[in-house]
Protein backbone atom coordinates (compact mmCIF):
# COMPACT_ATOMS: atom_id res chain seq x y z
CA UNK A 1 0.00 0.00 0.00
CA UNK A 2 1.27 2.89 -0.92
CA UNK A 3 1.66 5.86 1.93
CA UNK A 4 -0.60 8.90 1.60
CA UNK A 5 0.02 12.47 0.88
CA UNK A 6 -0.39 14.66 4.01
CA UNK A 7 -2.26 18.28 4.03
CA UNK A 8 -1.11 20.17 6.77
CA UNK A 9 -3.49 22.81 8.20
CA UNK A 10 -2.29 25.11 10.92
CA UNK A 11 -4.80 24.97 13.65
CA UNK A 12 -3.54 27.11 16.54
CA UNK A 13 -5.41 30.07 17.72
CA UNK A 14 -4.25 31.95 15.16
CA UNK A 15 -5.05 29.43 12.15
CA UNK A 16 -8.67 28.94 13.93
CA UNK A 17 -9.32 32.55 14.17
CA UNK A 18 -8.52 33.02 10.26
CA UNK A 19 -10.86 30.26 9.27
CA UNK A 20 -8.86 27.10 9.52
CA UNK A 21 -11.63 25.37 11.23
CA UNK A 22 -13.78 25.89 7.75
CA UNK A 23 -10.67 25.39 5.36
CA UNK A 24 -10.05 21.95 6.64
CA UNK A 25 -13.91 21.18 6.20
CA UNK A 26 -13.95 21.73 2.67
CA UNK A 27 -10.61 20.21 2.28
CA UNK A 28 -12.27 16.82 3.92
CA UNK A 29 -15.26 17.84 1.41
CA UNK A 30 -13.54 17.88 -1.80
CA UNK A 31 -11.85 15.07 -1.76
CA UNK A 32 -14.62 12.76 -0.85
CA UNK A 33 -16.78 14.51 -3.68
CA UNK A 34 -13.73 13.62 -6.02
CA UNK A 35 -12.99 10.27 -4.15
CA UNK A 36 -9.46 11.39 -2.97
CA UNK A 37 -9.65 10.81 0.81
CA UNK A 38 -8.07 7.33 1.23
CA UNK A 39 -5.20 9.28 -0.87
CA UNK A 40 -4.46 11.81 1.41
CA UNK A 41 -4.10 12.07 5.58
CA UNK A 42 -5.46 15.63 7.09
CA UNK A 43 -3.67 16.85 9.77
CA UNK A 44 -4.19 19.85 11.90
CA UNK A 45 -1.85 21.04 13.62
CA UNK A 46 -0.99 23.95 15.89
CA UNK A 47 0.73 27.11 15.04
CA UNK A 48 3.72 27.06 13.12
CA UNK A 49 5.01 30.43 14.23
CA UNK A 50 5.13 32.77 11.37
CA UNK A 51 1.17 34.39 11.21
CA UNK A 52 0.12 34.18 7.87
CA UNK A 53 -2.53 31.82 8.22
CA UNK A 54 -4.54 30.04 7.04
CA UNK A 55 -0.98 28.10 6.48
CA UNK A 56 -1.41 24.82 4.25
CA UNK A 57 1.10 22.66 3.52
CA UNK A 58 0.59 20.05 0.86
CA UNK A 59 3.38 17.17 1.19
CA UNK A 60 4.33 14.01 -1.23
CA UNK A 61 5.60 10.49 0.01
CA UNK A 62 9.19 11.79 -0.78
CA UNK A 63 8.80 14.40 1.78
CA UNK A 64 8.77 17.44 -1.20
CA UNK A 65 6.66 20.15 0.73
CA UNK A 66 4.59 22.73 -1.33
CA UNK A 67 3.36 25.88 1.32
CA UNK A 68 0.44 27.99 0.79
CA UNK A 69 -0.06 31.13 2.86
CA UNK A 70 -3.16 33.40 3.72
CA UNK A 71 -5.32 30.28 2.06
CA UNK A 72 -9.53 31.22 2.34
CA UNK A 73 -11.90 28.95 1.88
CA UNK A 74 -12.58 29.74 -1.89
CA UNK A 75 -8.56 28.43 -2.33
CA UNK A 76 -9.60 25.23 -1.53
CA UNK A 77 -11.07 24.18 -4.81
CA UNK A 78 -8.20 25.53 -6.80
CA UNK A 79 -5.87 23.79 -4.64
CA UNK A 80 -7.61 20.31 -5.14
CA UNK A 81 -8.00 21.08 -8.83
CA UNK A 82 -5.17 22.55 -9.70
CA UNK A 83 -2.57 20.63 -7.17
CA UNK A 84 -3.21 17.57 -5.80
CA UNK A 85 -5.15 16.39 -8.97
CA UNK A 86 -3.30 18.20 -12.09
CA UNK A 87 0.17 17.88 -9.86
CA UNK A 88 0.49 21.95 -10.41
CA UNK A 89 1.02 24.42 -7.75
CA UNK A 90 -2.06 27.01 -7.46
CA UNK A 91 0.32 30.12 -7.48
CA UNK A 92 -2.03 32.69 -6.13
CA UNK A 93 -1.58 31.56 -2.27
CA UNK A 94 2.36 29.88 -2.80
CA UNK A 95 4.35 30.95 0.06
CA UNK A 96 7.30 33.65 -0.84
CA UNK A 97 10.98 33.72 -0.39
CA UNK A 98 10.50 35.97 2.73
CA UNK A 99 8.06 32.87 4.58
CA UNK A 100 11.38 30.46 3.85
CA UNK A 101 13.73 33.48 4.96
CA UNK A 102 11.90 33.83 8.47
CA UNK A 103 12.29 29.69 8.80
CA UNK A 104 16.19 29.54 8.07
CA UNK A 105 17.79 31.06 10.13
CA UNK A 106 16.25 29.27 12.90
CA UNK A 107 17.16 26.33 15.22
CA UNK A 108 13.96 24.97 16.13
CA UNK A 109 14.16 22.62 18.93
CA UNK A 110 11.12 23.26 21.17
CA UNK A 111 9.59 24.57 18.26
CA UNK A 112 10.38 21.03 16.80
CA UNK A 113 7.09 19.64 16.18
CA UNK A 114 4.72 23.01 16.17
CA UNK A 115 3.02 22.67 12.99
CA UNK A 116 4.60 19.63 12.08
CA UNK A 117 2.54 17.00 14.18
CA UNK A 118 -1.05 17.00 15.36
CA UNK A 119 -1.30 17.94 18.62
CA UNK A 120 -4.41 15.66 20.04
CA UNK A 121 -2.31 12.69 18.60
CA UNK A 122 -0.30 11.14 20.53
CA UNK A 123 0.94 8.38 18.63
CA UNK A 124 2.21 10.88 16.22
CA UNK A 125 4.29 12.54 18.96
CA UNK A 126 5.33 8.72 19.86
CA UNK A 127 6.60 8.98 15.88
CA UNK A 128 8.78 11.72 16.52
CA UNK A 129 10.60 10.25 19.24
CA UNK A 130 8.01 11.38 22.04
CA UNK A 131 8.33 9.81 25.51
CA UNK A 132 11.52 7.59 24.49
CA UNK A 133 13.41 10.68 26.87
CA UNK A 134 11.00 9.16 30.05
CA UNK A 135 11.18 5.81 28.71
CA UNK A 136 15.37 5.89 29.19
CA UNK A 137 15.41 8.35 32.36
CA UNK A 138 13.08 6.00 34.54
CA UNK A 139 15.80 3.34 33.79
CA UNK A 140 18.68 5.70 34.91
CA UNK A 141 19.59 6.99 38.14
CA UNK A 142 17.75 9.77 39.37
CA UNK A 143 20.77 11.92 40.28
CA UNK A 144 22.17 11.19 36.95
CA UNK A 145 19.63 12.87 35.12
CA UNK A 146 19.85 15.85 37.74
CA UNK A 147 23.63 15.89 36.89
CA UNK A 148 23.26 15.71 33.01
CA UNK A 149 20.25 18.97 32.77
CA UNK A 150 22.69 20.47 35.14
CA UNK A 151 25.73 19.81 33.00
CA UNK A 152 23.93 21.12 29.79
CA UNK A 153 23.70 24.46 30.83
CA UNK A 154 19.77 24.58 30.67
CA UNK A 155 18.58 27.91 32.46
CA UNK A 156 15.29 28.83 33.50
CA UNK A 157 13.61 30.34 30.33
CA UNK A 158 10.63 32.36 32.59
CA UNK A 159 12.70 35.38 33.16
CA UNK A 160 15.75 34.93 35.87
CA UNK A 161 17.58 32.27 34.16
CA UNK A 162 18.96 30.20 37.35
CA UNK A 163 20.48 26.97 36.32
CA UNK A 164 17.50 24.32 35.88
CA UNK A 165 19.71 21.69 37.26
CA UNK A 166 21.04 24.06 39.98
CA UNK A 167 17.31 24.05 41.64
CA UNK A 168 16.41 20.42 41.00
CA UNK A 169 19.32 19.66 43.12
CA UNK A 170 18.06 21.88 45.69
CA UNK A 171 14.60 20.46 45.53
CA UNK A 172 16.05 16.74 45.59
CA UNK A 173 18.42 17.27 48.60
CA UNK A 174 15.33 18.98 50.54
CA UNK A 175 13.63 16.77 52.49
CA UNK A 176 10.36 16.13 52.36
CA UNK A 177 7.81 12.97 51.98
CA UNK A 178 6.11 14.51 49.07
CA UNK A 179 7.41 17.13 46.59
CA UNK A 180 5.92 19.00 43.45
CA UNK A 181 6.64 19.61 39.53
CA UNK A 182 5.17 23.15 38.63
CA UNK A 183 5.25 24.33 35.45
CA UNK A 184 4.39 28.31 35.08
CA UNK A 185 2.89 28.89 32.11
CA UNK A 186 1.05 32.25 33.26
CA UNK A 187 2.31 34.04 30.42
CA UNK A 188 1.17 37.83 30.84
CA UNK A 189 3.44 39.72 28.81
CA UNK A 190 1.94 41.98 26.34
CA UNK A 191 3.01 40.83 22.91
CA UNK A 192 3.89 37.35 24.34
CA UNK A 193 3.09 34.07 23.23
CA UNK A 194 5.22 31.70 23.77
CA UNK A 195 3.96 29.21 25.96
CA UNK A 196 0.84 29.56 24.22
CA UNK A 197 1.76 28.30 21.06
CA UNK A 198 3.69 25.05 22.76
CA UNK A 199 1.12 24.10 24.36
CA UNK A 200 -1.49 23.94 21.50
CA UNK A 201 1.10 23.08 19.25
CA UNK A 202 3.60 19.64 21.07
CA UNK A 203 1.90 19.68 24.73
CA UNK A 204 3.36 16.39 25.75
CA UNK A 205 6.99 17.45 25.08
CA UNK A 206 5.90 19.79 28.48
CA UNK A 207 4.04 16.67 30.18
CA UNK A 208 7.27 14.72 29.56
CA UNK A 209 9.75 17.16 30.73
CA UNK A 210 7.67 17.36 33.81
CA UNK A 211 7.80 13.93 34.10
CA UNK A 212 11.39 13.74 33.93
CA UNK A 213 12.05 16.12 36.51
CA UNK A 214 9.12 14.47 39.33
CA UNK A 215 11.87 11.18 38.86
CA UNK A 216 14.88 13.53 39.31
CA UNK A 217 13.68 15.01 42.36
CA UNK A 218 11.44 12.34 43.95
CA UNK A 219 8.06 14.00 43.08
CA UNK A 220 4.62 12.49 42.29
CA UNK A 221 2.48 15.31 41.34
CA UNK A 222 2.59 18.12 38.67
CA UNK A 223 0.54 21.01 38.21
CA UNK A 224 0.29 23.61 35.29
CA UNK A 225 -0.86 26.43 35.96
CA UNK A 226 -2.16 28.24 32.94
CA UNK A 227 -3.66 31.53 31.76
CA UNK A 228 -7.79 30.83 31.46
CA UNK A 229 -7.44 33.08 28.38
CA UNK A 230 -6.01 30.29 26.95
CA UNK A 231 -9.02 27.85 26.36
CA UNK A 232 -7.44 25.96 23.20
CA UNK A 233 -3.89 25.43 25.40
CA UNK A 234 -6.25 23.95 28.43
CA UNK A 235 -8.45 21.65 26.22
CA UNK A 236 -5.19 20.29 24.25
CA UNK A 237 -3.13 19.79 27.16
CA UNK A 238 -6.09 18.00 29.19
CA UNK A 239 -6.46 15.23 26.07
CA UNK A 240 -2.50 15.64 26.52
CA UNK A 241 -2.22 14.48 29.97
CA UNK A 242 -5.47 12.25 29.68
CA UNK A 243 -4.05 10.01 26.92
CA UNK A 244 -0.71 9.76 28.52
CA UNK A 245 -2.41 8.02 31.58
CA UNK A 246 -4.21 5.54 29.16
CA UNK A 247 -0.55 5.30 27.48
CA UNK A 248 1.32 4.76 30.89
CA UNK A 249 3.07 7.67 30.49
CA UNK A 250 1.73 9.30 33.59
CA UNK A 251 0.09 6.89 36.35
CA UNK A 252 0.67 5.02 39.04
CA UNK A 253 4.06 2.89 37.10
CA UNK A 254 5.75 5.24 34.45
CA UNK A 255 7.14 3.67 31.76
CA UNK A 256 6.30 0.19 33.42
CA UNK A 257 8.58 1.51 36.10
CA UNK A 258 7.99 1.89 40.02
CA UNK A 259 7.96 5.59 39.62
CA UNK A 260 4.37 7.33 40.13
CA UNK A 261 3.57 10.52 38.42
CA UNK A 262 0.43 12.63 37.45
CA UNK A 263 -0.50 16.46 35.82
CA UNK A 264 -3.38 18.43 36.73
CA UNK A 265 -4.24 21.96 35.31
CA UNK A 266 -4.69 25.17 37.40
CA UNK A 267 -6.35 28.02 35.56
CA UNK A 268 -4.94 31.32 36.75
CA UNK A 269 -7.35 34.32 36.95
CA UNK A 270 -5.22 36.44 34.53
CA UNK A 271 -2.92 38.36 37.46
CA UNK A 272 0.73 39.15 36.35
CA UNK A 273 2.09 38.75 39.15
CA UNK A 274 1.06 35.19 39.34
CA UNK A 275 4.02 34.73 37.15
CA UNK A 276 6.56 35.17 40.35
CA UNK A 277 6.91 31.90 41.56
CA UNK A 278 5.53 32.32 45.10
CA UNK A 279 2.51 34.42 44.02
CA UNK A 280 1.90 31.60 41.49
CA UNK A 281 1.63 29.03 44.23
CA UNK A 282 -0.12 30.82 46.39
CA UNK A 283 -2.48 31.11 44.00
CA UNK A 284 -2.81 27.35 43.31
CA UNK A 285 -3.26 27.20 47.17
CA UNK A 286 -6.60 29.07 46.48
CA UNK A 287 -5.00 32.26 48.31
CA UNK A 288 -4.68 35.29 47.08
CA UNK A 289 -1.53 35.58 44.54
CA UNK A 290 0.80 37.87 46.22
CA UNK A 291 4.86 37.25 46.28
CA UNK A 292 6.29 36.00 49.82
CA UNK A 293 9.72 37.00 51.01
CA UNK A 294 12.47 34.38 49.98
CA UNK A 295 14.13 32.44 51.45
CA UNK A 296 12.81 29.60 52.09
CA UNK A 297 12.58 29.26 48.38
CA UNK A 298 10.04 27.13 46.68
CA UNK A 299 12.71 23.84 46.16
CA UNK A 300 12.97 23.80 49.75
CA UNK A 301 9.45 24.87 50.74
CA UNK A 302 6.79 25.46 47.86
CA UNK A 303 3.56 24.17 47.33
CA UNK A 304 1.77 23.33 50.24
CA UNK A 305 5.31 24.15 52.19
CA UNK A 306 6.72 21.37 50.38
CA UNK A 307 9.69 20.83 48.06
CA UNK A 308 8.96 22.60 44.90
CA UNK A 309 10.68 22.84 41.56
CA UNK A 310 8.94 25.51 39.22
CA UNK A 311 10.00 26.04 35.98
CA UNK A 312 8.28 27.51 32.62
CA UNK A 313 6.37 25.81 29.73
CA UNK A 314 9.78 26.37 27.00
CA UNK A 315 12.31 25.22 30.38
CA UNK A 316 10.50 21.84 30.52
CA UNK A 317 9.91 21.18 26.74
CA UNK A 318 13.45 21.92 26.40
CA UNK A 319 14.17 18.67 28.65
CA UNK A 320 13.18 15.57 26.51
CA UNK A 321 16.01 16.86 24.01
CA UNK A 322 18.75 16.96 26.37
CA UNK A 323 17.93 13.62 28.06
CA UNK A 324 17.94 12.28 24.04
CA UNK A 325 21.29 13.96 22.63
CA UNK A 326 22.94 14.40 25.84
CA UNK A 327 24.26 17.23 27.88
CA UNK A 328 27.33 18.13 25.58
CA UNK A 329 25.01 18.75 23.00
CA UNK A 330 23.05 21.59 23.83
CA UNK A 331 25.74 22.31 25.90
CA UNK A 332 27.28 23.19 22.52
CA UNK A 333 24.71 25.57 21.23
CA UNK A 334 24.56 29.25 22.29
CA UNK A 335 27.25 31.33 24.53
CA UNK A 336 30.02 30.24 27.27
CA UNK A 337 27.17 31.22 30.15
CA UNK A 338 23.81 31.08 28.43
CA UNK A 339 23.42 27.69 26.28
CA UNK A 340 20.58 26.60 24.19
CA UNK A 341 18.46 28.67 22.05
CA UNK A 342 15.10 30.42 22.94
CA UNK A 343 12.35 31.39 21.51
CA UNK A 344 11.44 34.85 21.07
CA UNK A 345 8.00 36.47 20.24
CA UNK A 346 8.82 39.18 17.62
CA UNK A 347 6.19 41.80 17.39
CA UNK A 348 5.85 45.75 16.11
CA UNK A 349 7.32 47.71 13.55
CA UNK A 350 8.66 44.44 11.84
CA UNK A 351 7.78 42.68 8.36
CA UNK A 352 7.38 38.95 10.14
CA UNK A 353 5.47 38.99 13.40
CA UNK A 354 5.45 35.63 15.09
CA UNK A 355 7.70 32.97 17.00
CA UNK A 356 11.23 32.68 16.32
CA UNK A 357 13.34 30.15 17.94
CA UNK A 358 17.51 31.28 17.56
CA UNK A 359 20.58 30.05 19.67
CA UNK A 360 21.82 31.97 22.28
CA UNK A 361 24.24 35.32 21.26
CA UNK A 362 22.51 35.29 18.14
CA UNK A 363 22.32 39.38 17.89
CA UNK A 364 19.05 41.97 18.19
CA UNK A 365 20.30 42.97 14.44
CA UNK A 366 20.08 39.37 13.32
CA UNK A 367 17.32 38.60 15.28
CA UNK A 368 15.36 42.12 13.29
CA UNK A 369 17.01 41.76 9.88
CA UNK A 370 16.66 37.84 9.41
CA UNK A 371 14.01 35.60 10.55
CA UNK A 372 12.42 39.51 11.34
CA UNK A 373 12.50 40.52 7.79
CA UNK A 374 13.73 43.80 8.22
CA UNK A 375 11.62 46.98 9.13
CA UNK A 376 7.87 47.07 8.31
CA UNK A 377 8.00 50.61 6.42
CA UNK A 378 11.68 51.20 4.44
CA UNK A 379 11.43 54.87 5.22
CA UNK A 380 11.38 54.34 8.94
CA UNK A 381 14.17 52.75 10.30
CA UNK A 382 14.94 51.05 13.34
CA UNK A 383 14.81 53.03 16.63
CA UNK A 384 14.51 50.64 19.65
CA UNK A 385 13.68 47.29 20.48
CA UNK A 386 11.94 46.56 23.53
CA UNK A 387 12.75 43.30 25.34
CA UNK A 388 11.67 41.44 28.21
CA UNK A 389 8.38 42.75 28.39
CA UNK A 390 6.78 45.22 31.09
CA UNK A 391 10.76 44.30 32.92
CA UNK A 392 12.64 44.80 30.69
CA UNK A 393 14.04 47.34 28.57
CA UNK A 394 14.63 49.31 25.73
CA UNK A 395 17.58 49.20 23.73
CA UNK A 396 18.59 51.41 21.21
CA UNK A 397 19.24 50.54 17.46
CA UNK A 398 22.68 51.56 17.80
CA UNK A 399 23.23 48.83 20.29
CA UNK A 400 22.06 46.22 17.94
CA UNK A 401 24.52 44.50 17.46
CA UNK A 402 23.96 43.13 21.64
CA UNK A 403 24.11 39.58 21.57
CA UNK A 404 21.41 38.29 23.19
CA UNK A 405 22.01 36.49 26.11
CA UNK A 406 21.75 36.45 29.79
CA UNK A 407 24.64 38.43 31.18
CA UNK A 408 25.12 41.31 27.43
CA UNK A 409 21.60 42.25 28.21
CA UNK A 410 21.29 42.51 31.94
CA UNK A 411 24.63 44.64 31.20
CA UNK A 412 22.16 47.31 29.01
CA UNK A 413 19.46 47.67 31.70
CA UNK A 414 17.08 45.23 29.84
CA UNK A 415 16.77 41.39 30.68
CA UNK A 416 16.02 38.18 28.54
CA UNK A 417 12.36 38.50 30.37
CA UNK A 418 9.92 35.38 28.97
CA UNK A 419 10.94 36.24 25.68
CA UNK A 420 8.84 38.97 24.04
CA UNK A 421 10.82 41.24 21.78
CA UNK A 422 8.93 44.56 20.39
CA UNK A 423 10.26 46.51 17.50
CA UNK A 424 10.25 50.01 17.53
CA UNK A 425 10.60 52.39 14.33
CA UNK A 426 11.62 56.01 14.00
CA UNK A 427 7.73 56.85 14.73
CA UNK A 428 7.83 55.52 17.95
CA UNK A 429 7.71 57.85 21.06
CA UNK A 430 9.84 56.59 23.66
CA UNK A 431 8.52 58.56 26.99
CA UNK A 432 5.05 57.36 25.86
CA UNK A 433 6.59 53.70 25.40
CA UNK A 434 8.05 53.80 29.08
CA UNK A 435 4.36 55.76 29.84
CA UNK A 436 2.48 52.04 28.76
CA UNK A 437 4.47 49.79 30.01
CA UNK A 438 4.81 51.81 34.01
CA UNK A 439 1.02 51.69 33.62
CA UNK A 440 0.77 48.04 32.93
CA UNK A 441 3.03 47.40 35.97
CA UNK A 442 0.75 50.26 38.21
CA UNK A 443 -2.39 48.15 37.09
CA UNK A 444 -0.82 44.56 38.06
CA UNK A 445 1.38 45.28 41.07
CA UNK A 446 -0.30 43.51 43.97
CA UNK A 447 -0.20 45.98 45.95
CA UNK A 448 2.01 44.52 49.14
CA UNK A 449 5.16 46.60 49.26
CA UNK A 450 5.23 50.46 48.93
CA UNK A 451 7.96 50.80 46.62
CA UNK A 452 6.02 48.91 44.10
CA UNK A 453 2.70 50.31 45.06
CA UNK A 454 3.22 53.94 45.37
CA UNK A 455 6.21 54.66 43.59
CA UNK A 456 5.25 52.94 40.54
CA UNK A 457 1.94 55.16 40.63
CA UNK A 458 3.77 58.41 41.43
CA UNK A 459 6.01 57.31 38.17
CA UNK A 460 3.48 56.68 36.15
CA UNK A 461 1.93 60.03 37.28
CA UNK A 462 5.07 62.30 35.97
CA UNK A 463 5.35 60.16 32.77
CA UNK A 464 1.33 61.01 31.90
CA UNK A 465 2.55 64.78 32.49
CA UNK A 466 5.36 64.86 30.42
CA UNK A 467 4.07 63.12 27.51
CA UNK A 468 0.86 66.06 27.75
CA UNK A 469 3.32 69.01 27.37
CA UNK A 470 3.17 69.23 32.01
CA UNK A 471 6.60 67.96 32.56
CA UNK A 472 9.19 69.76 34.43
CA UNK A 473 12.85 69.31 34.48
CA UNK A 474 12.86 68.15 37.96
CA UNK A 475 10.28 65.62 36.89
CA UNK A 476 13.58 63.56 35.57
CA UNK A 477 15.52 63.30 38.06
CA UNK A 478 12.72 62.10 39.52
CA UNK A 479 12.22 59.23 37.96
CA UNK A 480 15.56 58.10 37.99
CA UNK A 481 16.24 58.41 42.13
CA UNK A 482 12.71 57.16 42.45
CA UNK A 483 12.86 54.05 40.09
CA UNK A 484 16.72 53.03 41.33
CA UNK A 485 14.60 53.12 44.34
CA UNK A 486 12.20 50.77 43.86
CA UNK A 487 14.55 48.30 42.00
CA UNK A 488 16.63 48.24 45.25
CA UNK A 489 13.74 47.87 47.74
CA UNK A 490 10.41 46.17 46.28
CA UNK A 491 9.82 42.64 47.50
CA UNK A 492 9.47 40.50 44.19
CA UNK A 493 10.95 40.46 41.25
CA UNK A 494 7.83 42.53 39.25
CA UNK A 495 8.56 45.75 41.61
CA UNK A 496 12.61 44.82 41.13
CA UNK A 497 12.58 45.14 37.61
CA UNK A 498 9.25 47.13 36.89
CA UNK A 499 11.21 50.50 36.02
CA UNK A 500 13.55 48.68 33.84
CA UNK A 501 11.56 50.62 31.13
CA UNK A 502 11.87 53.97 32.38
CA UNK A 503 15.52 53.85 33.52
CA UNK A 504 16.34 52.37 29.91
CA UNK A 505 14.33 55.26 28.16
CA UNK A 506 16.01 57.29 30.21
CA UNK A 507 19.94 56.40 30.04
CA UNK A 508 19.80 55.83 25.92
CA UNK A 509 17.06 58.05 24.69
CA UNK A 510 17.40 61.18 27.19
CA UNK A 511 17.37 63.39 23.92
CA UNK A 512 13.25 62.96 23.98
CA UNK A 513 12.96 63.64 27.43
CA UNK A 514 14.50 66.66 27.33
CA UNK A 515 12.40 67.50 23.93
CA UNK A 516 8.93 67.13 25.77
CA UNK A 517 9.96 68.94 29.06
CA UNK A 518 12.36 71.59 27.84
CA UNK A 519 10.95 72.19 24.33
CA UNK A 520 7.23 71.27 24.95
CA UNK A 521 7.59 68.99 21.52
CA UNK A 522 7.30 65.09 20.76
CA UNK A 523 9.78 64.28 17.99
CA UNK A 524 8.29 61.02 16.66
CA UNK A 525 4.66 63.25 16.41
CA UNK A 526 2.57 60.49 18.62
CA UNK A 527 1.76 62.72 21.97
CA UNK A 528 -1.03 64.45 20.49
CA UNK A 529 -1.58 67.13 23.43
CA UNK A 530 2.20 68.34 21.91
CA UNK A 531 1.16 68.98 18.50
CA UNK A 532 -0.33 70.92 16.05
CA UNK A 533 -1.86 70.67 12.85
CA UNK A 534 -1.61 72.99 9.86
CA UNK A 535 -2.38 72.15 6.11
CA UNK A 536 0.26 72.82 3.43
CA UNK A 537 -1.41 75.12 1.08
CA UNK A 538 1.02 74.28 -2.08
CA UNK A 539 -0.29 70.44 -1.71
CA UNK A 540 -3.45 71.09 -0.55
CA UNK A 541 -5.93 70.01 -3.86
CA UNK A 542 -9.08 71.97 -2.14
CA UNK A 543 -11.12 68.48 -1.55
CA UNK A 544 -12.32 69.16 1.74
CA UNK A 545 -11.73 65.38 3.03
CA UNK A 546 -10.30 66.73 5.89
CA UNK A 547 -13.17 69.45 6.89
CA UNK A 548 -15.45 66.33 6.40
CA UNK A 549 -13.61 63.87 9.03
CA UNK A 550 -13.34 66.51 11.68
CA UNK A 551 -15.25 65.79 14.73
CA UNK A 552 -14.83 69.00 16.47
CA UNK A 553 -15.57 71.37 13.67
CA UNK A 554 -11.73 72.60 13.09
CA UNK A 555 -11.40 72.74 9.79
CA UNK A 556 -13.27 75.48 7.83
CA UNK A 557 -13.76 74.94 3.68
CA UNK A 558 -15.29 76.09 1.00
CA UNK A 559 -15.27 74.32 -2.66
CA UNK A 560 -12.21 75.21 -4.66
CA UNK A 561 -10.61 77.25 -1.37
CA UNK A 562 -7.93 75.44 0.68
CA UNK A 563 -8.63 74.32 3.82
CA UNK A 564 -7.57 76.01 7.33
CA UNK A 565 -7.42 74.50 10.60
CA UNK A 566 -8.33 76.45 13.47
CA UNK A 567 -5.57 75.20 16.44
CA UNK A 568 -8.55 76.53 19.44
CA UNK A 569 -11.06 73.66 18.24
CA UNK A 570 -8.35 71.47 16.94
CA UNK A 571 -8.51 68.07 19.07
CA UNK A 572 -5.26 66.47 17.80
CA UNK A 573 -7.47 63.46 17.13
CA UNK A 574 -5.56 63.14 14.28
CA UNK A 575 -8.67 62.26 11.96
CA UNK A 576 -7.30 64.94 9.18
CA UNK A 577 -4.08 63.34 8.60
CA UNK A 578 -5.68 59.99 7.97
CA UNK A 579 -7.73 61.10 5.45
CA UNK A 580 -5.61 63.47 3.50
CA UNK A 581 -4.38 61.22 0.61
CA UNK A 582 -1.66 63.94 -0.47
CA UNK A 583 0.09 64.40 2.40
CA UNK A 584 -1.04 67.81 2.78
CA UNK A 585 -1.30 67.72 6.58
CA UNK A 586 1.49 68.94 8.69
Amino acid sequence: MSEKRKILICMGTSGIAAGATGVARLFEQELGKRNLADGFQIIRTGDRGLFRDVLVDVIEPDGQRTTYEYVKAEDVVPIVEEHLIEGNPYAKRLAGKSYHDFFKSQMRIVLKNCGEIDPEDIEAYVMHDGYSALRKAVQDDSAQIVKTVTDSGLRGRGGAGFLTGMKWKFCREAAGDQKYIVCNADEGDPGAFMDRSVLEGDPHAVIEGMAIAGFAVGASRGVVYCRAEYPLAVKRLQKAIDQSREKGFLGKSVCGSPFEFDISIMQGAGAFVCGEETALLASIEGKRGTPRIKPPFPAQQGLWGKPTVINNVETFANVPHIINHGAEWFASIGTEKSKGTKVFALAGKVKNTGLVEVPMGTTIRELVFGPGGGMLHKKLGLKGVQLGGPSGGCIPAAMADTPIDYESLQSTGAIMGSGGVIIMDEKTCMVDVARYFTGFTVSESCGQCTPCRVGLKRMHEVLTRVVEGEGVPADLEFLGNMGNTICSTSLCGLGQTAPNPVLTTLRYFRDEFDAHVHRRECPAHVCTTLMHYEVIEDMCIKCGACAKVCPAGAVTWERGKTARIDPAKCTRCNACNTACKYMAIR
